[in-house]
């Protein structure tokens, strides 16, 4: 489980088919300095076990379903990276809960600066709209944001500079493929609602 609170930025240091998986190895400075292997780190906010680190790095294997559904096909030798270790029973909750289970992979249609703010407007595939509401919870690449316009399956999101200066954001332009994980709640009200009689 994990907040939505990007911690660091890493870099894509290889992405590449191995034996039995594909193997991704990132260069990162906070994240690699307290994990273990076996450990979950969301990576573009979605859950990875660390296979292996040393103090500059971190590895983890993919499956083929992962690559195929998630931003990371789009992954080359220094793309940046959201990482986030995952929450303790201790630690603040400054997002929301997310699960780093991407739901659907999303597609940027504006991000521009809009005064000393910046706006990023997304299209999520047909049909997820139905699990967006204006100021819900919406994680883009791992980062906990607050839905500011759900028109449809498309959505906008209000962004501080602080978020732009923190995130991988800046890389994106229109057409850039996002991680979209929706809100838990809004998945199990209708799970409970499709079951409960007529």
């Amino acid at each position: 489980m994990f907040t939505g609170i990007i911690e660091e930025v890493g870099q894509v240091v290889v992405f590449a088919p191995a034996k039995e998986a594909w193997s991704l190895q990132l260069a990162a400075k906070l994240v690699p300095s307290d994990v273990a292997v076996g450990d979950s780190v969301a990576v573009n906010g979605c859950c990875l076990t660390v296979t292996r680190f040393d103090a500059g790095h971190l590895w983890f294997d993919l499956l083929e379903e992962s690559r195929r559904l998630t931003n990371f096909n789009e992954l080359k030798s220094g793309s940046a990276v959201n990482l986030e270790r995952s929450l303790k029973p201790e630690s603040r909750l400054g997002g929301h809960f997310v699960s780093g289970h991407i739901d659907a992979l999303g597609r940027v249609e504006v991000c521009e600066a809009r005064g000393k703010d910046y706006y990023l407007r997304v299209a999520a595939p047909a049909g997820f709209g139905r699990y967006l509401v204006g100021k819900g919870s919406i994680a883009i690449d791992g980062i906990s944001l607050t839905v500011a316009e759900a028109n449809g399956d498309s959505f906008a999101v209000w962004l501080i500079p602080h978020t732009m200066a923190v995130t991988n954001l800046p890389e994106k332009r229109p057409g850039s493929g996002v991680n979209l994980e929706f809100d838990l709640l809004a998945k199990y009200v209708e799970k409970l609602l499709a079951g409960r009689p007529a």
